[in-house]
C-alpha cells in the first residue's frame, strides 16, 4: 500500500464502506426547509429518477429545530428521515453548528467572534460562533445531544455531518483565554514562551500569563511565532469542537461513520491532524469552469483529500453542477463538464460524488449558486446531465467502490510550514505556498504521473520519489525522515526555501539545515535573491520564476543547471547529489515538468500510459482504467489491447475516441 502510517481514519472505526455498501454515493445537500412541505413528493420522484441515492440534510436548520432557547420542533425532520427512507434515500445527517440561530447572539453576545481590530461578527450569515465560548459549546452540545438521541437508529441514517466547512477565528476575550490555557499546555512557563517566541526581540518579554493575548490588530510587524501558535490553536479549538459533537453522535450510533466537510487547500485547519479524528475525509471542491487549470486544481485537492483517507476511499460533499455565486464573474459550466470532473473525482478515489445543492434556492445569500434542479427546472440542462451522471455512476459504483488507487511519488505537505513562510516581513511577499504547490503538482500531472500527499514525519517508506516544493518549517524528526528516505534508495527533489527555520520559526544556522545541505551539496547559502513580478533568472536551458538563490557548492555535487546572468552567473540553479536534487528557483512550467519526469524515470516510476497526448489524464483505480479529455476538442487515445467502456459498454480495441470533455472508464 503505498500510503504513509499514520494518516487517516483509525482502522477499525466504522468508514465510507458502511455507508456507500458497494456502490458511489450520488445526491447533495437538501434544504427542504426552504421549500413547501408539498415540494417534497416531488423531490422524492426526481431523485429517484437522477439515481440519487443520498441526501444531506439538517446542515442550517439549527434555529428551525430550536426556535428559542430549549425548544424543540422535530416534526418536520421526523417527516423527511420517514420520506427519504421510503423512497430508499439515506440521509447524512448534519448537526446543525455551523449556523447558530439569531437569538443565541442576542442573548449571548460572547458566543459571537471579534476579528484582530476586536470587531464583531454578528448573526445573519453563517459560521458566526466562538470556537471557545462556552455558552456556544453548552448549545452546540445539547442540539447534538438530542439529534443524536433522536434519529441515531433510524433506518435511513447513513453518515453524521458535523457542523459545516470549520473556518471560524477569534480574537476575543474567552479566545484569549483558551489561548493562554492552549499556551500553558504547549510551553509550560513564560520562560520557555519566551524562548519559543523570541520575545526579546523588540523588549516583548512576558512576565505573566495575563499578559498573552492573540494577535491583535498592533502598530507594526506581529511576533511571527505568536501568529504561528494562534494559527495552530485556532485549528485545535476548532478540532475540539468537531471532537465534542462526534463522540456524542458516536454513542448514540456507534457503527455509523462520521465526517466534517474540509475546504479545499484552505489555509486555516490542519487537515492531517483533523483526517485521523475523522471515520470519512470529505471536501468541498469548486474549480473555476474557465480556469485553464481547472482540472489539475481539482486533481491536486483529490489526490490530498484520498492521501489525508490513508489511500482509501473519501467523500465528494460538495461540488456545483453549474456556476458558483462568489467570484467576481460566474460561469456555468459547459456541457459535459460537471459530468467529466465528477468522473474525474471517482478516478482519483471518491466513493460519493455530492453537491451544493439539490434544488437552486429562490431566496437568500445563494440564489444564484447552482443546484442539481436549477431555476429551469426538470426540463434544465443542469438536471439533465445530472440524470446521465446518476445512471452512469450508478453502472461503475459496484466495480469502482472500495477500490483504491497507488501512487509512487509523494508530494510533502504541512500546514505548519505554510502558517510560518505565510508571514509578514519574509523575503518577498510573491511567494504564496499554495501556487508553488500547485506549480509542482501541475508538473507531475501533466507528466501523466500520479501522486501522494504526505506530511514529511510520515512513513515515506513505500515511495520511490519524494517531492518537495518547499517546506520554510521543519522539525528535526521531519529531516531526519527525509534524510533515512533518501540513504534507502528514494529520489528526492526539493524545492527553494526549504529547511529554513526550525518548529518555533527559528532561522537555523546557515540559513538552511546543516544536513540538508550536506545532503545537497551545499557548502554555504550566501544570499536569498526573490524576483520581481515579471523578472526572470537565465539559466541552462530554461528561466527560472519567483525565486533564487546564491548557493555555494562543497564539490560534492552536480551541478545540472547554472544561472547564466546577472548576480549569480555561474552559480547553480540545480543541484544533484545521489539521489537527492536541489532547485534553488522555480522552473518555468515545461523545465519542472520535464525535470520532475526525468526524475521519476530515473526512480523507475513510470505514467500510467505512454504517448498520452496533453490534456488526457489517465488514472488506474483499482483494475479500471480512467481516461478523462480536458482538451478543448475531440481526442483519440491509443491503448494496448482490448477493452470495454463501463460507461457506453462499447468494445475498444486499440484506441479510444474521447470527445470534448469526454470519459472513458476500461476494463478488460
Amino acid at each position: 500500500m503505498r500510503t504513509p502510517t499514520g494518516t487517516g481514519p483509525t482502522p477499525g472505526r466504522p468508514s465510507l464502506s458502511d455507508a456507500t455498501r458497494g456502490r458511489v454515493l450520488f445526491g447533495g445537500d437538501y434544504n427542504p426547509e426552504q421549500w413547501p412541505e408539498e415540494t417534497w413528493h416531488e423531490d422524492m420522484r426526481l431523485m429517484k429518477e437522477a439515481g440519487v441515492n443520498s441526501v444531506t440534510l439538517g446542515v442550517f436548520s439549527w434555529a428551525r429545530i430550536e426556535p428559542r432557547p430549549g425548544a424543540r420542533e422535530f416534526g418536520w425532520l421526523d417527516r423527511l428521515m420517514d420520506l427519504a427512507h421510503e423512497h430508499g434515500i439515506g440521509v447524512v445527517l448534519a448537526t446543525p453548528t455551523s449556523s447558530p440561530p439569531p437569538w443565541m447572539g442576542r442573548l449571548h453576545p460572547e458566543t459571537l467572534p471579534r476579528d484582530e481590530d476586536g470587531r464583531v461578527e454578528w448573526w445573519g450569515s453563517r459560521q458566526h460562533f466562538s470556537h471557545s465560548s462556552a455558552v456556544y459549546r453548552r448549545c452546540a452540545a445539547a442540539i447534538t445531544e438530542d439529534l443524536a438521541a433522536r434519529y441515531g437508529s433510524h433506518p435511513a441514517l447513513t453518515m453524521w455531518h458535523i457542523n459545516n466547512e470549520y473556518c471560524t477565528f477569534d480574537h476575543g476575550d474567552e479566545a484569549a483565554a483558551a489561548f493562554r490555557r492552549w499556551l500553558q499546555d504547549r510551553y509550560g512557563t513564560t520562560e520557555a514562551l519566551n524562548t519559543a517566541w523570541g520575545s526579546a526581540f523588540w523588549g516583548q518579554v512576558y512576565d505573566d500569563w495575563s499578559e498573552v493575548l492573540p494577535p491583535r490588530h498592533a502598530h507594526y510587524t506581529k511576533n511571527p511565532t505568536q501568529v504561528l501558535d494562534f494559527r495552530r490553536f485556532t485549528s485545535d479549538m476548532l478540532l475540539e469542537c468537531y471532537a465534542a459533537e462526534r463522540d456524542i453522535v458516536r454513542r448514540h450510533s456507534p457503527h455509523t461513520p462520521v465526517t466534517s466537510n474540509f475546504m479545499p487547500m484552505w489555509v486555516g485547519q490542519d487537515a492531517w491532524r483533523w483526517a485521523v479524528e475523522e471515520d470519512v475525509v470529505s471536501v468541498d471542491l469548486y474549480p473555476d469552469p474557465r480556469d485553464a487549470l481547472g482540472a489539475q486544481n481539482g486533481a491536486l485537492v483529490q489526490d490530498m483529500t484520498r492521501s489525508q483517507a490513508a489511500g482509501g476511499p473519501w467523500m465528494l460533499m460538495e461540488q456545483a453542477a453549474g456556476a458558483v455565486n462568489w467570484r467576481g464573474v460566474n460561469h456555468p459550466k459547459p456541457r459535459g463538464l460537471n459530468r467529466l470532473w465528477s468522473l474525474q473525482a471517482v478516478a482519483r478515489g471518491a466513493d460519493a460524488v455530492c453537491y451544493f445543492q439539490w434544488r437552486q434556492s429562490r431566496q437568500g445569500a445563494e440564489k444564484f449558486h447552482s443546484g442539481m434542479i436549477g431555476h429551469a427546472g426538470e426540463q434544465g440542462r443542469a438536471f439533465q446531465e445530472i440524470k446521465r451522471i446518476g445512471a452512469e455512476l450508478g453502472r461503475i459504483g459496484p466495480r469502482v467502490a472500495g477500490a483504491r488507487v497507488e501512487a509512487d511519488i509523494a508530494i510533502l505537505h504541512d500546514w505548519n510550514s505554510w502558517w510560518a513562510g505565510d508571514q509578514d516581513g519574509r523575503p518577498s511577499s510573491r511567494v504564496d505556498y499554495a501556487e508553488v504547490v500547485r506549480a509542482w503538482h501541475r508538473a507531475l500531472w501533466e507528466a501523466h504521473l500520479t501522486t501522494a500527499f504526505a506530511h514529511p514525519e510520515h512513513d515515506l517508506s513505500a515511495y520511490r520519489m519524494i517531492v518537495v516544493p518547499q517546506l520554510y518549517l521543519l522539525t528535526d524528526a521531519a529531516i531526519d525522515n527525509l534524510l533515512a528516505r533518501v540513504r534507502a534508495g528514494a529520489t528526492l527533489v526539493c524545492g527553494f526555501l526549504t529547511g529554513v527555520a526550525d518548529e518555533d520559526d527559528r532561522v537555523r544556522p546557515g540559513g538552511m539545515d546543516e544536513r540538508l545541505r550536506e545532503l545537497f551539496g551545499i557548502r554555504t547559502l550566501h544570499e536569498w535573491w526573490p524576483l520581481d513580478a515579471g523578472e526572470t533568472a537565465v539559466c541552462d536551458g530554461f528561466s527560472g520564476t519567483l525565486w533564487s538563490e546564491e548557493i555555494e557548492p562543497d564539490g560534492t555535487a552536480v551541478t545540472e543547471a547554472h544561472y547564466r546572468d546577472g548576480e549569480l552567473d555561474g552559480l547553480p540553479a540545480v543541484l544533484r547529489k545521489g539521489t537527492a536534487r536541489y532547485l534553488s528557483t522555480l522552473p518555468e512550467p515545461a523545465a519542472l515538468r520535464g525535470l520532475l519526469a526525468r526524475a521519476a524515470h530515473g526512480a523507475g516510476v513510470r505514467p500510467v500510459l505512454d504517448g498520452l497526448p496533453d490534456g488526457v489524464e489517465a488514472v488506474r483505480r483499482g483494475d479500471l482504467l480512467f481516461l478523462l479529455n480536458h482538451r478543448p476538442g475531440e481526442v483519440t487515445v491509443e491503448i494496448p489491447g482490448g477493452h470495454r467502456d463501463l460507461l457506453g459498454g462499447a468494445s475498444v480495441d486499440g484506441s479510444v475516441r474521447l470527445e470534448r470533455h469526454g470519459a472513458a472508464v476500461l476494463t478488460r
